[in-house]
């Protein structure tokens, strides 16, 4: 069995990001340093949303097996929290089979991704003192899919302009 590299682990995160927000409408950028506490930045009708992603093959999940649980490094979560953002900023945690042979599936006409990716809303969360990491909770609802990204990119539109209407955002 083929145990992943981090860097491995990485690209295997943007690619499953890149590839839903493709299907979602939106574009990505990649940044070559992530010294904001962003990987990707997303855009969608002129509505941006930045997120870090994240990958696991052995991720910490809730009793009652619903949640996801990701212990953020704080200088990340103090980045992407941060009030004075521009874009809206997101944890992406994409889950992958322990065996790097075993997530992509390839024939002649079918590429399948053996993965699936959440996130979780960091925007506007509290600080917190006194930590060297904070636990985000990843709702297995919250996914990393065409509806997920709709919710996305609504909250980034309703935090600009404080409105509920779905309008430029899909």
């Amino acid at each position: 069995m083929a145990r992943p590299g981090s860097w491995q682990q990485e690209q295997i995160s943007l690619a499953y990001l890149s590839a839903v927000a493709t299907r979602a409408g939106a574009t990505s950028a990649t940044w070559n340093v992530d010294k904001d506490g962003v990987d990707v930045t997303l855009k969608r009708n002129h509505i941006l949303v930045e997120f870090q992603m994240k990958c696991t093959f052995a991720p910490s999940i809730s009793a009652d097996g619903e949640t996801y649980a990701f212990d953020l490094d704080m200088q990340t979560y103090d980045a992407l929290r941060h009030s004075e953002r521009s874009a809206a900023g997101f944890l992406g945690l994409v889950v992958v089979p322990r065996n790097i042979d075993s997530w992509l599936s390839h024939d002649e006409d079918t590429l399948l991704m053996n993965c699936s990716g959440y996130y979780a809303q960091i925007q506007n969360l509290p600080p917190v003192t006194g930590q060297d990491s904070k636990r985000i909770h990843l709702p297995k609802k919250q996914r990393i899919d065409q509806a997920g990204m709709d919710d996305v990119f609504a909250f980034a539109h309703r935090r600009l302009f404080g409105s509920t209407a779905e309008e430029g955002v899909q």
